[in-house]
């Protein structure tokens, strides 16, 4: 069968379900059935494919229209300037959270050397980010989920960045290592009750862990604030990724421990992103 025909059967059996983007995923699905990139792809449509790729097609096609993402059929996600390998123990990346790393890389222009601690650092792809960004930054992450450690080890390995990066299973609870001159988190935001109501490609497949923020979608970020005020250096500064409606909650727990509110960052849809804050004393 030739490129030209897979991709309209992937197409046609996409659309039938209902796949939005059916057209560019049967493209990326097909890419990686072949092992080629996509421009390869487009450019060849008259090349035949050998019956072990276009099995391999259809297993792709299969998962996609149960609606699991493209990212974890591909096993990667481009975020801020990188390739991050990933897969269904992590979040896939967002474009939003691409304004947590200008945030940062804004608020510490001016400085050579942090040392900065991620919370639920997942994928790596914030923190491995950064240190790709800033050659004399070092950073601590730690996450719940040994699988997501596994990832972001992979992620750091691959960026070239592992020797300046320490990897701990960890609850935010129970961490005690260091002072930071940081601290980033981009924690479990969304209220238990309106899981439910997310994209099934959301609540079907991404970590159940990484989203459910409790039944007020806080509970994860007080428990950071609380030992961030511990960890964090006096000077330092605290990002908190959060909902678009938590940032009146969120400012006052965050002043009720000793912070003073820098700013709240506003994504690429106009909505309330991150909280800057610093610590007071």
């Amino acid at each position: 069968m030739k490129l030209e025909l897979a991709i309209k059967e992937a197409f046609n059996e996409l659309k039938k379900s209902n796949i939005k983007s059916a057209l560019l995923d049967s493209e990326i699905l097909i890419s990686q059935a072949i092992n080629k990139n996509r421009e390869f792809v487009l450019l060849n449509s008259n090349l035949k494919i050998t019956q072990k790729e276009y099995f391999n097609l259809q297993k792709l096609v299969y998962e996609r229209k149960k609606g699991k993402p493209i990212s974890y059929l591909t096993g990667q996600k481009f975020f801020w300037k990188y390739n991050f390998k990933i897969n269904d123990h992590v979040l896939i990346p967002r474009p939003d959270t691409e304004v947590v790393v200008e945030t940062i890389l804004n608020a510490f222009k001016e400085k050579n050397r942090i040392n900065f601690l991620e919370v639920g650092v997942g994928s790596g792809c914030i923190l491995l980010s950064i240190l790709k960004e800033k050659k004399n930054f070092r950073a601590t992450g730690i996450d719940i989920s040994s699988r997501a450690i596994r990832v972001c080890n992979i992620n750091a390995y691959r960026l070239g960045v592992k020797n300046r990066v320490k990897l701990f299973k960890s609850d935010i609870d129970k961490f005690s290592k260091g002072k930071y001159d940081l601290i980033i988190s981009n924690p479990p935001y969304i209220k238990k009750l309106d899981l439910k109501h997310l994209e099934k490609d959301i609540i079907n497949f991404e970590p159940k862990i990484a989203l459910d923020g409790g039944l007020d979608g806080i509970s994860e970020i007080r428990k950071i604030i609380k030992k961030s005020s511990e960890l964090i250096k006096k000077g330092g500064k605290l990002v908190l990724e959060i909902a678009f409606d938590q940032k009146k909650e969120v400012k006052q727990l965050l002043i009720n421990n000793g912070f003073y509110i820098n700013s709240v960052v506003k994504d690429y849809g106009k909505n309330d992103r991150c909280i800057i804050s610093t610590k007071n004393n």
